[in-house]
């Protein structure tokens, strides 16, 4: 991003968001004096639920022409789910960027079809305009439907291309009857969940793919499609407008976090310059990611990473987002006492609780109303899409000297 970019970039953000030129004041930063992104203020989860995410419409007036979409997913420290909006413009751009995504990592081939299987929210609501975009012949199947609805698709269908999220395409894979390559799938586009090399060679066997036919993409409601991992180059290399930066845990925490990051790692921070209504100027993911650097592509230095390790922040997906909010609120309205901790294993979820209270009826009601708590998962849950969440009583042990911010542990 050059110097002018980036004005431009600031300049928007302060139109669109009052509040963030009185942060730049409160910061004693002049736009004059800013040359780069990194003198500017990290956009932290603390100053979205304050400013954005409770807010109705949470930027300045637009006239009543325009088209806003909101978008809604897991709730923050008020226990409000998160409202994300969308201008036509986002909306335009977000297609046409993952159009050309498709467009470039697609095998193609005469009369192309695709199936997207995708459960609810941005991604799935655009996937048919995506396709069809690149004169890719698409359906969809309604995450609503129990998964036997799920697999006859895919077998009537043989669809070319699945595309869907890791934890779905776990459950649809263990619930053939048939073997998995009898659908004729060819290739696999995924978004959702972190997606292990190791959990990715189990699936390509499974469906008797090359690996390289199966390919990650990583982005965010927030953002948009933000990277994809390049077989070619064994990295994820980031989509058009992505400026991204790697941080230090302490920029964040005034203490230290639970599990320290190792010597190659840092918490991704993205600016994006084709969002319009999400102040996406040094938006903190709180993903981890390995070996963040620029490489050479084509003749041109890209930024890339090699992975996305884990989160440090109170948010992670199963099937769809939940937060350690909702999971803290669930668990407290049946307990006094206890301590949560979160563990994800293979995109399955188990919210362990350590409390005097060991009653297994106690524990049933908290994985019902957790079950529930997100509808759209409880749905998926019961129509065999995803698996049980599952809590159980657990002895849990957490150092107070470092910050209690991450409960979430992924293996």
């Amino acid at each position: 991003m050059n110097e002018f970019q980036l004005r431009a970039k600031i300049e928007q953000v302060r139109e669109n968001f009052p509040w963030f030129g009185q942060i730049l004041v409160d910061n004693s930063l002049n736009i004059d004096e800013i040359h780069s992104l990194n003198q500017l203020p990290l956009l932290t989860s603390e100053l979205l639920e304050q400013h954005y995410y409770g807010k109705e419409q949470p930027f300045a007036t637009r006239t009543p022409s325009d088209t806003i979409t909101c978008y809604r997913t897991s709730g923050t420290s008020s226990l409000r789910r998160k409202a994300i909006y969308y201008s036509a413009d986002d909306e335009q751009q977000y297609i046409r960027i993952k159009a050309d995504l498709f467009q470039q990592i697609l095998i193609r081939s005469v009369d192309l079809t695709a199936l997207s299987d995708m459960g609810t929210g941005h991604a799935a609501s655009t996937a048919i305009s995506i396709f069809e975009r690149i004169g890719v012949t698409a359906d969809s199947i309604a995450f609503q439907q129990p998964i036997e609805q799920h697999l006859e698709r895919l077998k009537t269908l043989r669809p070319h291309v699945l595309y869907t999220m890791p934890s779905l395409l776990d459950r649809l894979l263990s619930a053939s009857i048939a073997d998995p390559a009898s659908y004729g799938i060819r290739q696999v586009i995924l978004v959702g969940e972190i997606a292990s090399p190791a959990w990715l060679r189990s699936i390509a066997d499974q469906l008797q793919l090359a690996p390289e036919n199966i390919t990650d993409t990583y982005g965010s409601i927030e953002i948009g499609t933000i990277a994809y991992y390049s077989h070619e180059l064994g990295r994820y290399l980031f989509t058009e407008g992505i400026e991204a930066e790697g941080v230090p845990a302490q920029a964040l925490f005034s203490r230290d976090i639970d599990e320290p990051l190792h010597e190659n790692e840092s918490v991704l921070v993205l600016t994006s310059l084709h969002r319009d209504l999400f102040p996406a100027l040094r938006y903190v993911t709180y993903d981890i990611v390995r070996d963040l650097r620029p490489i050479l592509v084509d003749g041109q230095w890209k930024m890339s990473f090699q992975a996305v390790v884990r989160r440090i922040g109170p948010e992670l997906k199963h099937g769809e987002k939940i937060s350690i909010y909702d999971i803290e609120g669930v668990v407290y309205r049946h307990l006094k006492e206890a301590k949560v901790r979160v563990h994800v294993q293979a995109n399955r979820l188990t919210v362990h609780i350590d409390s005097k209270e060991k009653s297994p009826v106690v524990y049933k009601r908290i994985e019902q109303e957790l079950r529930d708590h997100i509808p759209e998962i409880g749905i998926m849950i019961r129509g065999g899409l995803l698996d049980e969440l599952r809590v159980i009583p657990s002895d849990i042990t957490f150092d107070h000297t470092v910050l209690k911010h991450k409960r979430i542990f992924h293996d």
